[in-house]
């Protein structure tokens, strides 16, 4: 792995690996996140791509925005690979960025040529009973004040509660979560929520006509893992279960999820489309 650039573009901390003549590959994160949870399937996937990381505003390095609604976040991200000069780019989106990555599709289809989504809810009805940590983190009256008091232990805690079991969570993430405002964080999980309120991802992706890939902790302790099958009924996709595994695949098992994403985009490739000038 090379990485090769780190700027800030259209509001967001965007790092660049692998070669910038590979084929692109679009890395979206989840709910207060960042870029760094992709770091374990980086070195992977930058041997065949030229891997776009992005940190969505109020998320990790990227400052707070006036609004976090989803298609406004897809808005941004389709700015960035315009100012990049790209077309039909291989999209992945973890949880909530999967949202992300489907609104770009919804908007701009000449920015996205595949879409992969990992542990990415299906609807409201998949949604499970959140573990207490994150209940007390993330809600009000203690959140707040929990938020702002948040020790590094602690935040291995809060997201160790969404693997299958003990993972190893890279110190950058931490940094990063750590770096993300409450209300920044509350204001996403509500848009997040309203999006997929709105109408579920796979009816979404069913009117796209894109190859898609899904990819599911058998074992995700915050969407019931039997919903992956909901996109079954998109035409085009490929349902991946990954057994004893949580809602983290690129954290706990980065192999095998990088081995999918590189499977994937070998078989969905377009060839480039240069911008008309």
């Amino acid at each position: 792995m090379s990485e090769y650039d780190v700027q800030h573009s259209q509001g967001m901390h965007v790092v660049h690996d692998g070669p910038p003549q590979a084929p692109p590959l679009l890395l979206i994160h989840g709910s207060g996140a960042s870029g760094a949870f992709w770091g374990p399937i980086v070195p992977a996937l930058a041997g065949h791509h030229h891997v776009i990381r992005v940190d969505l505003p109020g998320c990790g390095q990227s400052p707070p925005a006036p609004a976090y609604d989803v298609p406004l976040q897809a808005a941004r991200v389709a700015a960035l690979l315009d100012d990049l000069g790209l077309r039909r780019v291989a999209t992945a989106g973890h949880s909530s960025g999967g949202y992300v990555a489907t609104a770009l599709a919804e908007q701009r289809p000449d920015l996205v040529g595949s879409i992969a989504l990992i542990s990415s809810g299906p609807s409201p009805d998949a949604l499970l009973p959140q573990p207490f940590i994150l209940k007390a983190l993330l809600a009000p009256p203690l959140g707040p004040l929990l938020w702002a008091s948040r020790s590094d232990a602690m935040i291995r805690a809060g997201i160790g509660a969404t693997a299958a079991g003990p993972v190893h969570i890279p110190d950058d993430a931490i940094a990063d979560l750590r770096a993300t405002p409450y209300r920044a964080m509350r204001a996403v999980l509500r848009q997040n929520g309203a999006y997929l309120a709105e109408r579920s991802v796979p009816d979404r992706l069913a009117a796209l006509g894109i190859p898609v890939l899904v990819i599911f902790g058998g074992a995700d302790p915050r969407w019931e893992p039997s919903s992956a099958h909901q996109y079954d009924a998109v035409p085009d996709t490929r349902v991946e279960l990954l057994p004893g595994v949580g809602h983290l695949p690129m954290l706990e098992a980065p192999e095998a999820t990088s081995d999918l994403l590189l499977g994937f985009t070998a078989t969905s490739a377009d060839p480039l489309v240069p911008l008309e000038t």
